[in-house]
């Protein structure tokens, strides 16, 4: 990172983008299963109130490391465009169903965007206390350590992650997908979190994941931690995908090649 942008504690942007998604996670962990309000924005779509509670923290750090920065949210202070300077991208609760549910997946996400490109991106899983982060040309990492996407060389040997989303015409895409690749792969696993997914695939412990209906808030920062790790992001065309794309494919380069190959072969009905 370049010495201008540091912080005005002196920290660099990862150290206070690490910091603010810790600080969340534990706003997040000490609300979990407690019951706290939730409200539906749509259908299978909550906001809880833990949510806005992380979004504040997170914000309130942020803006006071890095004075005039802007934001693009899921929640409150959302914007509609990177503005002059840095521009973080932030989803407070990424897997929010799962954690409304109870269920113990979910995370924050953070992205720093520079000249209209990811450089940092950052995601906090807090019960496992497993922070996945990369920089731009740096590599990805887990915590310390340094991570990359799968060498297996066999999509009918691979493990494929995917979710529904929001949307029902484009969940039943993604069901069709999953229903005409099985059993012609190993196995399936919906998450309820993209977030992961995307990271679960820059460490190896998936193949692909696949989606067909997202926000820039959720994937920009799995973006880069998938392609830092060796791996590769695309929309259901395969062209390079960004965090506007709402539909999109990851994986290591072989497996990626050969989910592509299987798409462009299947008949009409199926997405493209």
């Amino acid at each position: 990172m370049n010495h201008e942008n540091r912080s005005r504690s002196g920290n660099t942007p990862l150290a206070v983008m690490t910091e603010a998604a810790r600080e969340a996670g534990k706003i997040l962990v000490k609300h979990f299963r407690k019951g706290l309000g939730a409200s539906r924005k749509g259908r299978g779509n909550f906001l809880s109130e833990a949510d806005l509670l992380s979004e504040k923290r997170i914000i309130g750090i942020l803006e006071d490391e890095f004075p005039g920065c802007t934001f693009i949210s899921e929640e409150s202070f959302s914007k509609n465009s990177p503005g002059a300077g840095l521009t973080f991208i932030i989803d407070p609760l990424d897997g929010t169903n799962n954690y409304c549910f109870g269920m113990p997946y979910f995370c924050t996400n953070i992205a720093l965007i520079q000249d209209n490109e990811v450089t940092l991106g950052l995601v906090h899983d807090p019960l496992r206390e497993e922070t996945f982060w990369a920089e731009k040309g740096k590599g990805a990492h887990l915590n310390k350590e340094k991570i990359s996407v799968s060498s297996r060389t066999s999509l009918q040997e691979s493990l494929l992650g995917f979710d529904f989303g929001y949307s029902e015409p484009h969940g039943r895409e993604v069901l069709n997908t999953v229903m005409s690749l099985w059993p012609g792969v190993h196995s399936f696993r919906a998450l309820g979190s993209s977030s992961l997914g995307l990271c679960c695939v820059a460490c190896g412990r998936l193949d692909v994941y696949f989606h067909r209906y997202l926000f820039p808030w959720d994937i920009a920062p799995g973006l880069l931690l998938v392609r830092e790790a060796g791996g590769v992001v695309t929309d259901w065309a395969g062209r390079e995908a960004s965090p506007e794309n709402s539909q999109i494919i990851a994986g290591s380069p072989e497996i990626h090649r050969q989910f592509m190959d299987w798409l462009r072969a299947q008949p009409p009905h199926l997405p493209r």
